[in-house]
């Protein structure tokens, strides 16, 4: 039953990609199969359903949404963006540092991409800076804020370690994914010709406009969020509701729009997934993939492996939805077998890996880029192919870097 309910997975991921559908409904699905023919319970398989998880992720996507639909964040990214003004090489700079900021605070890494980049790839098309440079660094500064304790990955990360019992990790996972992702940055950037970039690239400018009074509500609501959750420590989610329904009370934003905006298909695959894994986890299918990869590695490669592995997941599945949630758990069982292995260094390798694998198109951080790139410059089918290519390549080289570093020790001296 253990390689079944690995089997199970394979299967939900795989279908998922090729057929497009969502893997987390699958899950559920496979996961009431495979509770019948294991004899669990139906209420035994409804618990793996993470109700705590669901809750926070879904009260900081409403809160978000709100604030994304009557142009509160988009103008805060215009704004950022414009104090650039003609030092042409700080724009990419500027990208990955908001979006860092942006994402940290929490609408995390994915509503971040799509909000940064719809204006990086306008700024790629506009004044002939690489699309590839641009979005890579968007992925990558949405990708590190979206570790913080306050986004959906963090989030995920914490609770599934602290599953195994590894707490407290919160602001080591965060610099960790901050420091590994900007190395990787600051590589592409040199690169790319990002220090490279003069003021003679600059196209006719429009002007910014200044905020109404209605997002500097939105605004003002946010940050009250933020400092309720780190001064008072209240759960995000809860809090992250209450400030929506006082925004919502003050009409400041659509609540129907904001409510069809939330990204329930994440929101779906993440704790669908996490249905299948708790049946996993209890059939003792974990131990078994962690044997597997045990065998392959040793306590100097632990951390190279890991991050490969889920760097090659994440090319064709969720990062936080399917690559976390399937080799977090395995992270106890590795360290012990191996010996001499810090569990928040595998963690780091597995999450951070994973995450840099998502500026392929195959990802959707590099779907979005290319949709952006597409509609900004009207670019042709062969423009399109040729941007794909290189943002593979990229991504292909991040994962290829990071693993390089973990394996000298990277996530071990960050700590």
């Amino acid at each position: 039953m253990a390689l079944l309910s690995l089997v199970f997975l394979l299967l939900a991921i795989m279908l998922g990609f090729i057929r497009k559908m969502n893997t987390g409904l699958l899950c559920i699905a496979f996961a009431l199969l495979l509770g019948r023919m294991a004899g669990i319970s139906d209420a035994e398989i409804i618990k793996g359903f993470n109700a705590s998880l669901f809750l926070m992720l879904l009260g900081v996507t409403y809160l978000f949404s709100l604030a994304q639909i009557n142009g509160s964040l988009d103008l805060l990214a215009q704004k950022v963006i414009s104090l650039a003004g003609k030092r042409v090489y700080l724009i990419p700079v500027i990208i990955y540092v908001f979006s860092i900021i942006l994402a940290a605070l929490g609408p995390g890494s994915v509503p971040t991409m799509a909000i940064m980049m719809v204006f990086s790839m306008s700024l790629a098309a506009e004044m002939k800076i690489s699309p590839v440079l641009l979005s890579t660094l968007t992925v990558l500064g949405s990708c590190a804020g979206g570790l913080s304790p306050l986004a959906a990955t963090g989030i995920i990360g914490a609770n599934l370690c602290a599953e195994f019992g590894l707490t407290g990790i919160e602001n080591d996972f965060l610099m960790n994914g901050i420091l590994s992702f900007t190395i990787y940055a600051v590589i592409v950037y040199i690169l790319l010709g990002g220090y490279k970039l003069r003021s003679a690239a600059v196209g006719q400018k429009k002007e910014v406009p200044c905020f109404n009074k209605k997002q500097l509500t939105t605004i003002a609501g946010i940050v009250v969020m933020v400092l309720m959750v780190m001064l008072l420590r209240i759960n995000v989610g809860l809090v992250s509701f209450a400030v929506a329904a006082v925004l919502s009370f003050l009409r400041v934003s659509d609540e129907t729009k904001a409510i069809k905006h939330i990204p329930w298909n994440t929101l779906l695959l993440i704790t669908g997934v996490g249905v299948l894994m708790q049946l996993i986890i209890d059939l003792g299918g974990i131990k078994v993939l962690s044997d597997i990869l045990v065998s392959l590695m040793s306590a100097k490669s632990a951390a190279a492996v890991m991050g490969l592995t889920s760097g090659i997941m994440s090319w064709f599945s969720s990062s936080s939805g399917v690559v976390m949630p399937t080799l977090l758990p395995t992270v106890p069982h590795v360290a012990q077998q191996l010996g001499g292995v810090n569990e928040l260094e595998l963690a780091s390798s597995i999450t951070t890996i994973s995450h840099v694998a998502a500026i392929s198109p195959l990802s959707t951080g590099g779907a979005l880029a290319l949709a952006a790139y597409a509609s900004a410059a009207n670019a042709n089918q062969k423009q399109q192919q040729n941007l794909f290519m290189k943002m593979f390549g990229v991504s292909a080289l991040g994962v290829s870097v990071l693993c390089i570093f973990s394996y000298f020790g990277m996530f071990h001296w960050l700590l």
